[in-house]
């Protein structure tokens, strides 16, 4: 074991959330699972049109509710706010399971509880992702962001297996009950936690300043093209639910080799996890190299002759997504402004929840009327699109020089240091950063940012 790898457990409270996330993880990714098949093979007659719905629904108020949930993220505790996302997470998972076992289920019932588990992600994923910035210190949370993407892949490992099994023998109902019982891991973890020692960055601001995440992302060129390779990834290649269910159909295969299929992407992105644990930085030339990573691995998958084939290039298709996200995610976190961080995650998390109403009926509707390898085939291009928009934007930034010693070599630059505010330290607090406007940056560069260390791209 790496102690520089797994720096971040040596933090009690970070330890204890790492733990009870992984837990509550695994239950989500189960629910995940049944969901998503309840509704292909149970609601409908294999209609991945309606499942592209269904997670349309579910994915669309990260979203609409982005301005509110990330200055709620900011302005409020962020462990009493996942105190109540989690519980609310937990009633509705209740009340999932005891439809589908009554048999009282429909598609349009099927349709609301995923609008409202949306609405509650929606408050949740923004506040979770800013709170493991609280648990550790600036200079480990790279590392941190990294072990959180690790915990959550290393449920997606676990928890569609065995939802795929549960299926098969005691019903989907079961498997939402079940997710509903992993909820208290997490609750516990944060009753556990040592609120003294957490490293509070919030509780600021006003709903005048709910605007001022969009400001900040607008002044960095580098965080708008993380954000439009984002996007494109999230709406159109980060659908699995879709891709997985239907070829497992088309190779047929019942709920067990659908579940089986998650979690041979969850090996890739585990290990696209721990590898981004190890670095120190995160860089903008993961991002991009991450995402033609992804647009090969998509292709391989059109083209798979078997079930075998298909499920070995769903580990390679893991590994690259999760190394772009996880590197985005971490770029994010690292180089933006603490006093803006939770309403700029909301505004990344928006982005990349938020592209799935927009990808995922385009995508379901292709695969039932074409089938989904031409899906996939959409994912591999637009996700090779989203690289060459990282390529053109590094070579305009005026990062990439020859070598100067080494004719057909090339360098590329780090990124520019970014500019934000620089009081002496007794003044400095979280309510000057609340009030100090932030300096325009000449067009022609990134901002800089003298108060932390250079950023690589």
């Amino acid at each position: 074991m790496s102690t520089s790898m797994f720096r971040s457990l040596s933090i009690f409270n970070y330890r204890v959330w790492f733990f009870g996330a992984l837990v509550s993880n695994v239950g989500a990714w189960m629910q995940a699972t049944a969901q998503n098949w309840v509704v292909l093979t149970q609601l409908t007659d294999n209609d991945a049109a309606a499942m592209g719905v269904t997670m349309a629904l579910q994915f669309a108020p990260p979203l609409l509710l982005v301005g509110v949930t990330g200055w709620v993220a900011d302005r409020f505790d962020r462990r009493k706010l996942i105190m109540c996302t989690q519980a609310s997470l937990l009633l509705l998972a209740l009340a999932l399971g005891t439809l589908l076992l009554t048999g009282l289920m429909t598609l349009p019932m099927m349709y609301g509880f995923a609008l409202a588990l949306g609405v509650v992600t929606a408050f949740d994923n923004p506040a979770r992702q800013a709170f493991v910035s609280d648990l550790v210190a600036q200079e480990n949370a790279s590392n941190a962001v990294a072990l959180n993407a690790a915990s959550f892949n290393t449920a997606r490992l676990i928890g569609p297996a065995v939802a795929g099994v549960m299926i098969v023998v005691v019903g989907t109902g079961w498997v939402f009950l079940v997710n509903a019982v992993t909820f208290l891991a997490m609750i516990a973890a944060l009753l556990l936690m040592r609120p003294h020692e957490l490293v509070v960055h919030h509780r600021r601001g006003g709903p005048a300043r709910l605007a001022d995440g969009f400001r900040y992302v607008a002044r960095r060129p580098d965080l708008i093209v993380t954000f439009v390779m984002v996007f494109l990834l999230g709406a159109f290649g980060m659908n699995f639910p879709i891709f997985a269910s239907t070829m497992a159909l088309e190779f047929g295969r019942g709920a067990d080799g659908f579940g089986l299929l998650s979690s041979f992407v969850a090996i890739g992105s585990l290990a696209g996890a721990l590898l981004s644990a190890r670095r120190e930085r995160a860089r903008m030339r993961v991002v991009i190299l991450g995402a033609g990573g992804f647009a090969v691995a998509s292709t391989l998958s059109v083209f798979a002759p078997s079930y075998g084939a298909y499920a070995a290039t769903l580990v390679f298709t893991g590994f690259a997504v999760v190394t772009t996200l996880t590197t985005a995610n971490g770029y994010v976190q690292t180089t933006t402004d603490p006093a803006l961080r939770g309403r700029v995650l909301a505004l990344y998390m928006a982005i990349l929840l938020g592209g799935t109403p927009v990808g995922a009926p385009i995508v379901g509707a292709i695969a039932s009327e074409y089938g989904p390898r031409v899906a996939i085939a959409l994912a591999a291009a637009v996700a090779l699109i989203a690289c060459g928009i990282g390529v053109v934007w590094t070579l305009a930034s005026g990062r990439v020089h020859r070598h100067e010693t080494k004719r057909f070599r090339l360098t590329l630059d780090e990124t520019q240091p970014l500019h934000t505010i620089t009081p002496e330290p007794e003044d400095f607090s979280d309510e000057v950063a609340g009030t100090t406007p932030l300096p325009l940056p000449p067009a022609d560069r990134t901002p800089r940012l003298t108060s932390r260390p250079r950023h690589g791209s």
